[in-house]
């Protein structure tokens, strides 16, 4: 009987202890719009939302190189909600009270709220940060290497984008690489 109840105990603790895990170096812990708007309820955040589709080759290389790399996954754990977000996706999503649908088109299709993120230039990958209001930031188009995209999150993720010209930042930016 102290068997089963050890090992029971044990169990608990071991399951406990698993689901307070940190988020390894070099990897962003990724939310859905729904879990990034309820987290900012409780902590105001700016929101990082990679906007890709499953078919997006160079979406997938941003995933390996960029977003997995230690100093980029730190940054966008600790200044953004970072949220991840399929363009054609057919789940409605609420976003500031409207609710934004997928539209079939021919064959394929497209989310309301990617056109509406990315300014109807449906192009992947594409990053969009907003501010803590759920207001566009900046949408970015393109793949990015890691150095390339670290001085982009840091200028907006610290704020620096609100009382500094990007180049008179970058002329004063320490690159980690």
């Amino acid at each position: 009987m102290k068997k089963v109840v050890f090992s029971a105990a044990l169990m608990a603790i071991l399951a406990l202890g698993m689901s307070f895990r940190p988020v390894p170096t070099g990897e962003v812990k990724w939310l859905t719009i729904e879990e990034a708007v309820e987290k900012s309820k409780t902590e105001k955040r700016k929101i990082f939302i990679d906007v890709y589709t499953d078919w997006c080759g160079w979406c997938k290389v941003m995933d390996k190189n960029t977003f997995s790399e230690p100093k980029v996954a730190q940054i966008l754990n600790e200044k953004f909600y970072p949220v991840k977000f399929n363009a054609e996706q057919h789940q409605d999503v609420v976003l500031n009270g409207k609710t934004y649908k997928f539209i079939t088109v021919e064959n394929r299709g497209y989310h309301e709220l990617a056109a509406a993120l990315l300014n109807n230039q449906l192009s992947y990958p594409t990053v969009v940060f907003l501010d803590d209001n759920f207001n566009i930031i900046q949408p970015l188009p393109g793949y990015r290497k890691p150095e390339e995209f670290h001085p982009i999150i840091q200028f907006i993720g610290e704020d620096h984008y609100k009382t500094i010209k990007w180049a008179d930042w970058q002329s004063s930016y320490k690159s980690p690489y």
